[in-house]
């Protein structure tokens, strides 16, 4: 069975409001589906109650791969494969001219952390260099914050509370979510 229910958007001319509409919008229970802004708005995140991002670990665990994939490389190309005598410096050991490395080690962390987190977040967040925008409103990405919330039934009461929340114009429309099935 699928089910019936409304989606609308309440647009709001400045951030302060729409922060604070978020907050109503949340202690009033309706679910907000996503939220479109010009700019990265400070505080969003938490009044949305999105959960804290994982990038940072994936970006230290990119590092720390970088670091020994450098290591392996000077390893193999200037002890293993071609040992060479710069200097007076010992090539017996790895140890003995790993301060030699040390502008290798840190360009192959800080390149593999940069590249492959730029990478993961342009596949977690699924933007491709051919995907459509999806803002429901064009003026999104100048100067208007949309906010994109699924009411289930009563959209006048919702239209009413966004009104009274500071939002510029509500639009809603019904919608039908056909992936929603009935198990009995």
């Amino acid at each position: 069975m699928s089910r019936k229910y409304f989606q609308l958007l309440a647009s709001f001319e400045d951030d302060e409001v729409l922060l604070d509409a978020v907050k109503a919008t949340k202690e009033a229970s309706y679910n907000i589906a996503e939220v479109y802004t010009p700019f990265p708005v400070h505080g969003l995140d938490k009044a949305m109650g999105l959960k804290p991002t994982r990038i940072a670990i994936a970006a230290f665990l990119y590092g720390v791969t970088g670091f020994f994939t450098a290591m392996l490389i000077t390893n193999y190309m200037m002890i293993v494969d071609w040992p060479q005598n710069f200097g007076g410096k010992p090539n017996f050991t790895y140890a003995e001219n790993m301060l030699a490395f040390v502008t290798i080690l840190f360009e192959m962390t800080v390149f593999f952390a940069a590249h492959l987190m730029v990478i993961t977040f342009y596949m977690r967040s699924r933007l491709w260099p051919w995907k459509q925008a999806e803002n429901p409103i064009a003026r999104s990405t100048d100067d208007l914050f949309v906010m994109e919330v699924e009411v289930d039934q009563n959209a006048d009461k919702a239209v009413d509370f966004f009104k009274s929340v500071g939002a510029s114009e509500v639009t809603f429309t019904e919608k039908v979510d056909e992936n929603d099935f009935d198990t009995h």
